[in-house]
């Protein structure tokens, strides 16, 4: 069996709508649980804990395309000075640009990843891939868009294709009907998007306790390029405590 030859990350989810701190239910907006009104405090509670990765989402700009919580977003990453990967609602350069120039260490596109597939293509061109993810949040194989409104035709595999050229590393990989169910990680379609696409791939959906951290690392023992685990509702929970997750992270 192959030794580790890859890093892995451990990304600690702040997921934000109305401007507080939540965790949806696969998704569904309507099916949210707040937990705490102030992203900013959460953020810097993380980094207390032994965070040094966070994935930002603003769900309001992943829900209507606008920066609604931009502003929120730029004080989390002055506050904490981690790196930040931020999504939500990314869909023109200028976004990607104004999250950059903020200080975000990545910027995930999603939906844009089918609807508008050249700004992506120029914005690897421009930015390069050490800046840009694309987001892969999938339901039966198929990839949603628009917050996870719409369900798209296209397979992950459709989605990849149109971007390696241009040199795509990065793939956000989410199981729509696992994530917040606390159902343990899709395995199988993990290992299948890193062998058919030979990208990097940062897992996310269902991770509910520190075995499930472990068998998506242990991927790597594969030769896979996994890059790391989104976690979210399983801390915030408690079913995985940080003195437990973060002792042996590793970072890029």
């Amino acid at each position: 069996m192959p030794e580790e030859k890859y890093k892995f990350n451990i990304y600690t989810a702040i997921d934000i709508l109305d401007e507080k701190c939540v965790r949806l239910r696969q998704g569904d907006f309507g099916v949210s649980t707040t937990y705490n009104n102030d992203p900013v405090f959460v953020a810097k509670r993380w980094k207390s804990v032994g965070a040094k990765y966070l994935h930002v989402v603003d769900l309001d700009g992943a829900r209507t395309g606008l920066r609604s919580s931009f502003a929120l977003i730029e004080k989390i990453i002055e506050a904490t000075e981690l790196k930040v990967q931020v999504g939500g609602g990314v869909r023109s350069l200028d976004t990607v640009e104004r999250y950059i120039q903020a200080g975000a260490d990545r910027v995930v596109l999603g939906s844009a990843a089918v609807k508008d597939p050249d700004m992506i293509n120029k914005a690897l061109d421009k930015y390069g891939a050490e800046k840009i993810v694309v987001a892969l949040d999938c339901k039966h194989n198929h990839v949603a868009i628009e917050g996870w409104l719409e369900e798209s035709k296209l397979t992950p595999k459709d989605v990849i294709g149109q971007f390696i050229d241009k040199g795509l590393k990065y793939v956000l990989y989410t199981d729509i009907e696992r994530d917040g169910m606390l159902s343990g990680p899709n395995i199988e379609a993990l290992r299948s998007l890193v062998t058919d696409n030979k990208v990097s791939v940062i897992a996310s959906g269902g991770v509910s306790q520190l075995s499930d951290v472990t068998a998506i690392k242990a991927l790597q023992k594969e030769g896979l390029d996994i890059n790391g685990v989104i976690i979210g509702k399983a801390l915030y929970d408690n079913k995985i405590l940080p003195k437990d997750l973060y002792k042996d992270q590793i970072y890029y």
